[in-house]
């Protein structure tokens, strides 16, 4: 009989998706149903969601009414509110689910979603669970703001009792020990769909795409794919194309709060014109975006690991970024004893970094062609999703299956 982990996640697909909904689809599909099933709870963002959706491996019990749903469309407050509802009410579920189901174990998506957890152990529920640490926002942000700090001590308490914690990156395995968990914390990264990403493709689809989002013949294109966010840093791209030549452009696929903010600046700047954007698409699409371009770049303020790096990497484009947080297990600017070059390091917020760059791998071609080489090396070798897949069972799940 299959062992069965309920997950608690705030968001999940098919409409809300970021790198903690892509690693958990891409984990559980990879595990057979017969070894483990999986069940989740998570929020109800928009009121045509169903209660219960098979989702590959998982189970989906989503919490919150419909005419919830459409107030929070309208209010940005009121989806405050709910979102702080919903550790309490993914708690009462959770039990709810747990007696009808009985669960092997427990699964938190990043650090928030083990409120539930401990509401239910305060409740009589108490059976093994795993945190994974997935966060890009910098721990102040993180564990500091004001509606975090009545629950700090409940989050602390959940680090130290955790059956085992998990993190993306080395950066965010200290956050565990920080919070005051004495284990072992296992770094397994999120990957890559390695094959995806990698595919030729053929001239004639990626002349027909550049010809879509408006790429002319002689422009350079740096493209960032993901939220519009502070963190992000997508407005230190906009101040570094004044001092870059008229060629170069940015083109960011994505959305977010910052959306409407970056383009004024882009105005002010006088670069709206070398500035386009694009609305999310599925992730099966987005290499064909990436190969249309020339250059990824996120000149990051924080980091918990960086999904798009990866993928750029796997799409053999020349990447620039920060070494903030989690992005030093991968991005090296070959300085490092041991290290390969594996694309251009920038300071975070310094647009003349960024200009440099562009130019270093638009003037230096035999370069990028060695650095391109590193980088999709890297990525294969230790990103893949299938041996990301196997050591989360072998490692993190089965540990919660000891009798």
């Amino acid at each position: 009989m299959a062992h069965t982990i309920l997950i608690f996640s705030l968001a999940y697909y098919p409409r809300n998706v970021g790198g903690a909904e892509v690693a958990l689809q891409k984990i559980t599909d990879r595990i057979a149903k017969d070894t483990i099933l999986f069940h989740m709870v998570t929020h109800r963002f928009y009121a045509d969601q169903p209660d219960i959706e098979y989702i590959g491996n998982i189970v989906v019990h989503r919490v919150g009414t419909p005419f919830e749903a459409r107030l929070a469309q309208k209010s940005s407050l009121f989806l405050y509110v709910l979102k702080m509802m919903f550790v309490v009410r993914a708690a009462k579920k959770g039990i709810s689910l747990h007696k009808e189901i009985g669960f092997n174990g427990l699964w938190a998506m990043m650090s928030y979603m083990a409120i539930p957890i401990m509401l239910m152990r305060m409740w009589g529920i108490r059976i093994p669970y795993v945190i994974t640490l997935q966060e890009g926002d910098s721990k102040d942000h993180v564990f500091k703001r004001l509606q975090i700090l009545p629950f700090l001590s409940l989050l602390q308490k959940a680090f130290r009792e955790a059956t085992h914690i998990q993190a993306i990156s080395h950066f965010l395995a200290e956050w565990a020990r920080e919070l005051g968990y004495t284990g072992s914390v296992q770094v397994i990264p999120n990957g890559v769909d390695v094959a995806l990403f990698s595919h030729d493709i053929a001239h004639a689809d990626v002349e027909r795409m550049q010809q879509t989002i408006g790429k002319k013949t002689g422009e350079v294109w740096l493209i960032h794919t993901g939220r519009y966010v502070e963190k992000n840093a997508l407005d230190t791209v906009l101040r570094a194309l004044p001092l870059l030549p008229s060629f170069v452009h940015f083109f960011a696929l994505g959305e977010g709060p910052e959306e409407k903010a970056l383009r004024r600046l882009a105005v002010s700047l006088g670069v709206d014109e070398r500035y386009h954007t694009h609305p999310y698409v599925h992730i099966d699409s987005i290499p064909q975006f990436l190969k249309a371009c020339d250059i990824f770049v996120r000149p990051s303020r924080s980091e918990g690991m960086g999904n798009s790096f990866v993928e750029a990497m796997a799409a053999s484009i020349p990447v620039i970024g920060t070494r903030a947080g989690g992005i030093v297990d991968f991005l090296s600017d070959g300085s490092e004893v041991g290290h390969q070059k594996t694309g251009w390091v920038v300071r975070i917020d310094a647009p003349q970094d960024i200009a440099d760059a562009v130019l270093c791998i638009v003037n230096h071609t035999s370069e990028v062609t060695e650095v391109l080489r590193e980088a999709q090396t890297l990525v294969t070798d230790r990103y893949n999703w299938d041996s990301i897949a196997q050591a989360m069972e072998s490692h993190i799940f089965s540990s919660l299956f000891i009798e």
